[in-house]
Order: structure tokens, then C-alpha cells, then sequence
């Protein structure tokens, strides 16, 4: 992908431009994941369980929720907008029969934000019916949508998934299994997806494993989620990991593995272990807490500081300050309070309070900072609005020194493989230095980890694989695993609504 030129003159008035389009939604200024996926097999409250294994996977997506289950004969599905515990009443949860189920949370990057993006997505087919759930991002759905479309396929929905839903639908292979493999034959990008129907559940991987998927049982029923700590809440078994380009069949007969597609080499996306698992999940059987405690200590290292107080920008901070607290020897304390009950919206007063959004949702200690070195440890930065926020934040409680030290290296390149973020013009480590970054947020110095020292401490600094296979890293390097098609820049800049 060719690089971009860019600005290399620093201009808050242009970039507060992009902060006053910004929705409070978007004011904490993190790359979001789109989605997260659960199914269950063979269980007598398979409805109620999604409904906990969705709860427990909610950080992965907020903007709607959905359940389709199995009687052994229909499907049922109910999908709305809305967080997982207002979306499934007692009384929705009651229309949800049947012993198998799949379930979905999502927070979109490809299509927009409307209830008939919501999944899992269900549709009746010649073949029977079939629901589908997918975490992830295809790179040529836009090409393959435009040739469906030509066929005479009619859409319903503007997400990526339903052009899998079509390609099953057209294909010609015998059973629902070959047609599901086919449809996947003909897509790119990135997806870890479960499909039900009547009487199977079907989970893959991506041949790259760009996204994770698990696979657990509980009291004799198989369970697949996007993460293992949806089996902690419902007291699932975690068994293993999908492999990547894995397929499981679970019908009557059992558990089925399958590998129908080329082998590929490996790329999990290194953000999952930065920012988007849950701290208490274990990817790839690595522990994300464990590993962003790491990242804080090789952060330490490579850009050490004299301070009096390590806070982080909580909650997702928490784990890498910790490690740097340990390893540079400086006290950790919990200098920004962030509150847990800010919704999508707020009304703002009409006379307009200062860095109202953030601090709807960070409120700093006076007394821990005031008069102190502080340093300031978060997982990223994206566009630089909300950090110039925070830091102007500690400054205004007293602190003499403001110390902004980040978990990952700089944010260069967007995301095409299901990870909401801007276009690369707004990334602003894609066009100015660090010196100029520190400038622009206030801070007296900024530090960003290497590519290689994030690698080496997501892996284990004693693993015998530390390189940079493995894990994608394009949104850090541009070297992106998966060809992206001709225009899909300006085109992810559409779907994030900027």
C-alpha cells in the first residue's frame, strides 16, 4: 500500500476540527474491536447462556447485541440496538427455544450503526436456514458485493457478513458445510464466525488467525466464544484455541475438526493483547493481563523518566502502569478516576464546560498529583485530542511535570481487518514526530514503544519465535498480511462517520 504525504506542520486549530465532529462516543479516542461471537450446542438453556456469554464479551461491542437459536426444526432469532442486558428482557429470552444457540456483539467498522446491521444475521435459503456471526473484516466484500449485486442479490443489511450469507446461499456445493467452505474460498480479510442452523453449529477461524476463537464444554455441551472469559462466567471448561484457517462442526454426531483451507502464516492481531481482550482473558494461552504488565516494564526501559507518581489512563492503562511502576521503581497510584456509567450520549449545557466529554469520564486526584512529577501511561494514542485533554487535566490539578508514556508504538496506519479507526491523514503519528506529538498534547515528553520490544514482550522475551510472524502489526508498520483493495482507505474513512 503506498505511503501518504502528509502535513509535517502541527496545527491544533485543524485537528480540533476533527475533535469538534467527534461524538462523546468517540472522546475516549481508543480503536474499538467490532465484535464478539459465542455459540453453544446441546444445551437445555442454550438462550440463557449466550445471553452471560455476550455479556461477559460486551467490551468487544456496544452497539447492539442479537441471539439466534435452534429447536432441532426453526430458527428464532431476537436482535436489537442497545447494550446485552437491555437488548434480552426475561420476556425476549422466553422466545428463544431450542438447545443450540449463537450469539453476537457488535461495534461496526464495516456498514453503519442501524438495527438492521445487528446480528447474528438469519435468512431462509432453498437449502434451509441458516444464521451467521463473524467478528472481523473482509477486505473485498465491496468487490464481491458490486458481483452479487450484478447476479441480481439483493441486500438487506450494508455489512461485510452478509456478502458470506449471499455467497452460501448462490454456492453449489452439496451440503452446508461445503457451501459455507466455498463462500469462504472466495473472501478476504479477517473473521472468526460461527453459523447455526437447525441442527449444527459451525465455527472457523481465518486461515491467519488474525482474530481469536475458543472452543470450551460445559456439562457435556460444546461451547466456541471470541474469548475464554465468556466461559469463566458461565463456568465453561476452556479446551483449546481454534487453530488458524480451523473449521469445527458440532452436530449430534460430536465435535468435527476440519482444515479445508491453504495454510497461511499466522498474524493474531498484537492489539488484542494491547487493548482489546479483557485483562482477566488469556489469548493463545498468554495471559493479556501478564502481557501488559510486560509491555509497561520494556516500556520503562526504553523510555525511563525521572517522576514521583506512575498513573495510568484507566481502566485499560491499568496492567502496562503497573508494570512500569515495578520496573522503574516509582510509585503507581491512582491519579485519573474514571466514572462507569457514561452512556453513548450526554447533554452538554449550554454554557460549555471545559474538556466536557473527557471529563464525563475521567476526573483527576488533586491531591496525589499536585506539586509532582507524574507520568501519564496509556495503552495509545490515535488522533491526540483526548490526550491533550488528560494532560492539560493533571496539569490543572497541580502537577509540575506531565510525563506521557504509551504501551504500543506510534498509531500510523488504520485497521482494514475489523477495528474501527480513522483514516490515516487523522492518525497523528502518521504525519508528525513524537517531539511534535508532546508539543501538540501538552506534555513534557512523550514515549512510544519499538515494534520489536512490543513483539518480544506480547511473545515472551525467552520465546524461540521472536520476530515480527506472528502478529499483525500493520496499523504500527503498514505492512498489511492481507491485500487491501484499491480504495479501501477513503472507504474505511466512510464507515467510521468522519
Amino acid at each position: 500500500m503506498s505511503k501518504h504525504r502528509h502535513l509535517k506542520v502541527l496545527d491544533p486549530e485543524a485537528v480540533a476540527g476533527v475533535e469538534r465532529r467527534a461524538s462523546l462516543h468517540d472522546s475516549d479516542e481508543h480503536f474499538h474491536d467490532e465484535c464478539g461471537v459465542f455459540g453453544i450446542f446441546r444445551h437445555a438453556e442454550a438462550a440463557n447462556l449466550t445471553y452471560l456469554g455476550l455479556h461477559a464479551l460486551q467490551h468487544r461491542g456496544q452497539e447492539s447485541a442479537g441471539i439466534v437459536t435452534s429447536d432441532g426444526e426453526q430458527l428464532f432469532a431476537h436482535r436489537a440496538m442497545g447494550l446485552v442486558q437491555d437488548v434480552f428482557t426475561p420476556e425476549a429470552l422466553k422466545k428463544l427455544p431450542g438447545e443450540s444457540a449463537i450469539g453476537h456483539v457488535r461495534y461496526s467498522t464495516a456498514g453503519g450503526s442501524h438495527a438492521r446491521n445487528a446480528q447474528p444475521l438469519a435468512v431462509d435459503t432453498a437449502h434451509g436456514s441458516i444464521a451467521l456471526a463473524h467478528n472481523g473484516n473482509l477486505t473485498n466484500a465491496e468487490e464481491l458485493r458490486s458481483t452479487l449485486e450484478a447476479r441480481g442479490s439483493i441486500f438487506g443489511s450494508s455489512t461485510d457478513t452478509e456478502v458470506i450469507v449471499h455467497l452460501i446461499a448462490l454456492s453449489r456445493a452439496a451440503g452446508v458445510v461445503d457451501k459455507l467452505i466455498d463462500a469462504l474460498h472466495q473472501v478476504r480479510g479477517a473473521y472468526s464466525l460461527v453459523m447455526q442452523t437447525r441442527d449444527m453449529i459451525v465455527a472457523v477461524r481465518d486461515p491467519m488467525g488474525v482474530r481469536p476463537l475458543v472452543l470450551g464444554r460445559i456439562n457435556g455441551a460444546h461451547v466456541v466464544a471470541s474469548e475464554p472469559t465468556a466461559f469463566d462466567l458461565i463456568g465453561a471448561e476452556y479446551v483449546r484455541d481454534l487453530d488458524p484457517g480451523e473449521m469445527l462442526v458440532i452436530n449430534g454426531d460430536g465435535l468435527r475438526s476440519l482444515t479445508p483451507f491453504p495454510k497461511a502464516e499466522r498474524h493474531l492481531c498484537v492489539f488484542e493483547y494491547i487493548y482489546f481482550a479483557r485483562p482477566d482473558s488469556k489469548i493463545e494461552g498468554r495471559s493479556v493481563y501478564t502481557t501488559r504488565k510486560a509491555l509497561g516494564k520494556r516500556l520503562a526501559k526504553e523510555h525511563p523518566i525521572d517522576g514521583d507518581i506512575v498513573i495510568p489512563v484507566p481502566d485499560s492503562g491499568v496492567p502496562a502502569a503497573v508494570g512500569y511502576s515495578e520496573a522503574s521503581g516509582i510509585q503507581f497510584d491512582l491519579g485519573l478516576v474514571r466514572s462507569h456509567y457514561v452512556g453513548r450520549t450526554f447533554i452538554e449545557p449550554q454554557q460549555s464546560i471545559r474538556h466536557f466529554g473527557v471529563r464525563l469520564k475521567l476526573n483527576p486526584v488533586a491531591d496525589l498529583l499536585k506539586g509532582k512529577r507524574v507520568i501519564v501511561v496509556d495503552d495509545s494514542i490515535v488522533r491526540g485530542t483526548t490526550s491533550r485533554k488528560i494532560v492539560k487535566m493533571v496539569r490543572d490539578a497541580g502537577a509540575k511535570e506531565v510525563h506521557m508514556r504509551i504501551s504500543s508504538p506510534p498509531t500510523q496506519w488504520p485497521c482494514f481487518y475489523g477495528i474501527d479507526t480513522p483514516s490515516r491523514r487523522e492518525l497523528i503519528a502518521s504525519s508528525h514526530s513524537t517531539a511534535e506529538i508532546a508539543r501538540y498534547i501538552t506534555a513534557d515528553t512523550v514515549g512510544y514503544m519499538s515494534i520489536e520490544a512490543t513483539l518480544e514482550a506480547v511473545r515472551g522475551e525467552k520465546a524461540a519465535d521472536i520476530s515480527r510472524a506472528g502478529l499483525c502489526h500493520a496499523c504500527f508498520s503498514g505492512d498489511y498480511p492481507i491485500p487491501v483493495a484499491p480504495g479501501h482507505e477513503a472507504k474505511q474513512l466512510r464507515l467510521v462517520g468522519l
